[in-house]
């Protein structure tokens, strides 16, 4: 968006050569201008794109290089092939709502696959399949998908705005895996861009047939590839058995343990596509996906069991699996009180008991119950009669769902809103173990904390073993970076104690990759550094993440967001920002979420809808402030004609966000104070 373009009255940046403010690096001298040789999509290395593309959901910020809007598949490769004449990285990106730091990446060249590669591209009811480009939003998918009676089985929280490449690259999940599983077994082709360029197609191919035998016969990346993994993975039989999690949700590392199997006929048969599922980009970018997908359950019901103890929440969870539930959610008390605090949230927790200090919430489907009413009986002589939840409440419609349902979504935004520099931040937050040893785990997860001196929320997942908790940490101290760090050491051990995956949900990224060999042992992580080498002999895909070099090692502690030497100044203002905590700590809610992006029936975010620009989101200004404030750039652009043109103007004051935005960055106040600033002070 940022360039003199924006002053025309045209809201839609177009696809240009103009090149902005940049400030390349000595390595980078030439780049810009060869990319935009080389692809159709437009290609940005200004200022404000690369503050604009330097966070995603995450505690992590780094600015990229530049950015390149590809067009397709040929801009992909062109990209690619550029990049790596110029010796720097790239990263692949869809609508930046990862929560480990998949997409942030210093240096690189990202390629925002959600702008122009968002087509559903074919539908084939009869099959129950779907070809789709990367960028497409997982809830137009399934709009597209539900006149055929059909939808995409992994449903993670951030489905209004998340891609299905990302969840791809992610290995995404949610609340649905008790009974649908996770990404990489719907995945069954993709058209993946290699670091060099080539393009290889992943798909099913028995061993040693005579299609094998054609492939690995060639002199080429392709070849060289199939006979790398298969030797890997058959090298490797015993620890792969004996490493891996036997969890549903376990998306750390590499999946090695899923890309041979044996079929029912009792052929063994090889697909990438599962290796690719998961490796957050660092393997090659995907271009295209061949999607299996679930039909749509006609009728749902909810059935929510209130306790007042967490543990006992939590030990419950078996017995909640025991009902054929297809999910089981779990909600605590610190969620429910930061939703009864928001303008948007509190309706939605007011039938919420008191005493209430967990709540499990099951769905059921009536693919799988025949009749809801013996299910919620059941429910009800399982759970409280004679386990120790003291109430239920029956949600039958589609609206009452909906609104307990938004609740459970809007928890990990919700939290993030807290008041003060200490933020409940995600780090070891999506960890899994088997269900049954969840109450333990979480028990061991409080002494921990206990040890820290600091608390947590506990949400999410509990039927598939997954919980999201946050401890509660101030990362602009060295003290609160340190501590991190030391909580993320003992709760990877009490992971392993019990049996479980670092991460269930959210990938590696910068928070959990340099884990990795502990989880694994050392044979395992020398396999992944072998794969890593096959597909990307340079190392320059998304580098630091799943994988890392020894001369590199990955620390979670590197590129934050919010780390020991970030400062931002608070302005003098005309406005009362004291209910808020000041004016900058309103802009420092934006944690980068994403739901400004979504389109579907909320009101947030209207500027964004019409242009499909990052710098028309709430969370693109909110950036930008922070990049003023914090002095990332020159704090003195607050109050320039650019800054005005191409960041507030287009902002409506409609007050969507206020609303809207789960952490209720008022935006519309923001920029109204520095309008007043601009105009009438620094004029």
């Amino acid at each position: 968006m940022a360039g003199e373009d924006v002053t025309t009255g045209d809201s839609r940046r177009p696809e240009s050569d103009r090149e902005g403010t940049t400030g390349d690096l000595e390595s980078q001298r030439g780049l810009p201008a060869a990319l935009r040789g080389a692809c159709r999509g437009d290609v940005r290395f200004d200022e404000y794109t690369r503050v604009l593309y330097a966070t995603d959901g995450s505690i992590y910020g780094a600015q990229p290089a530049g950015v390149v809007f590809p067009r397709d598949a040929d801009d992909v490769r062109a990209a690619i092939r550029v990049a790596g004449d110029h010796d720097v990285p790239i990263l692949p990106r869809g609508t930046g709502s990862s929560l480990a730091g998949q997409a942030v990446g210093p240096g690189c060249v990202v390629l925002d696959l959600s702008r122009h590669m968002d087509d559903v591209r074919e539908i084939d009811p009869e099959t129950k399949k779907a070809v789709v480009g990367p960028g497409v939003v997982q809830d137009d998918l399934d709009d597209a998908l539900e006149p055929h009676g059909l939808k995409f089985a992994p449903d993670p929280a951030s489905s209004n705005r998340a891609t299905i490449g990302g969840g791809i690259g992610n290995n995404s999940t949610g609340a649905h895996s008790v009974r649908y599983g996770i990404t990489d077994a719907y995945v069954d082709e993709c058209e993946v861009v290699l670091a060099d360029g080539s393009t290889i197609r992943t798909r099913d191919v028995i061993l040693d047939s005579d299609e094998w035998d054609r492939i690995v016969e060639r002199d080429d990346r392709e070849a060289a590839l199939y006979r790398t993994v298969r030797a890997v993975v058959e090298g490797n039989e015993a620890e792969i058995a004996d490493r891996y999690p036997t969890l549903e949700r376990s998306v750390s590392g590499y999946n090695l343990q899923k890309v041979i199997r044996t079929t029912d006929e009792g052929e063994r048969v090889i697909n990438l596509s599962k290796l690719i599922v998961g490796s957050e980009g660092t393997l090659g970018v995907v271009v295209e996906a061949t999607l299996s997908l679930v039909t749509r359950p006609e009728e749902t019901a909810l059935a929510l069991c209130w306790y007042d103890d967490l543990l006992e929440a939590l030990a419950a969870v078996p017995a909640a699996l025991d009902l054929e539930a297809s999910a089981v959610e779990l909600m605590d008390s610190e969620v429910f009180r930061l939703a009864s605090e928001s303008s948007e949230y509190a309706e939605y927790a007011e039938p919420i008991p008191d005493r209430t200090e967990a709540a499990l919430m099951l769905e059921f489907d009536s693919e799988v119950i025949e009749e809801f009413s013996a299910a919620f009986e059941a429910t009800r002589t399982r759970l409280v009669e004679e386990g120790n939840a003291f109430g239920t409440l029956e949600a039958k419609s589609a609206a009452s769902q909906e609104r307990f349902w938004k609740l459970r979504k809007a928890a990990i935004p919700l939290l993030m809103g807290m008041d003060g520099d200490p933020k409940p931040y995600p780090f070891v937050e999506d960890a899994s173990v088997p269900p049954d040893e969840l109450a333990a785990y979480v028990a061991g997860f409080r002494e921990i904390l206990a040890e820290y001196d600091t608390t947590a929320a506990y949400f999410a997942h509990a039927g598939a073993g997954t919980l999201h908790i946050r401890p509660v940490l101030n990362l602009k101290t060295d003290a609160g970076v340190e501590t991190m760090r030391s909580i993320a050491e003992d709760v990877t051990d009490l992971v392993l104690e019990h049996h479980g995956s670092f991460s269930g949900e959210h990938g590696d990224g910068l928070a959990r990759t340099e884990f990795n060999p502990k989880l694994y042992g050392p044979d395992l992580w020398e396999a992944f550094k072998e794969i890593k080498g096959a597909f990307d002999p340079d190392w320059r895909m998304n580098p630091g993440k799943v994988v890392y070099r020894e001369k590199r090692p990955a620390d979670m502690r590197e590129n934050l967001r919010y780390g020991p030497d970030y400062a931002s100044l608070e302005p003098r203002t005309t406005l009362d920002f004291e209910d808020e905590g000041g004016f900058s700590h309103l802009v420092e809610l934006c944690n980068g979420c994403g739901t400004c992006r979504q389109t579907d029936d909320d009101v947030m975010c209207p500027t964004y809808r019409a242009t499909e620009e990052e710098i028309a989101t709430t969370r693109g200004r909110a950036n930008l402030l922070r990049a003023a404030i914090s002095g990332e750039i020159d704090p003195a652009e607050l109050y320039d004609d650019r800054f005005q043109a191409e960041v507030l103007d287009l902002c409506i004051g409609c007050k969507g966000c206020q609303s809207d935005c789960p952490t209720g960055v008022d935006l519309a106040k923001l920029k109204a104070e520095v309008k007043h600033q601009y105009l009438f002070v620094f004029s």
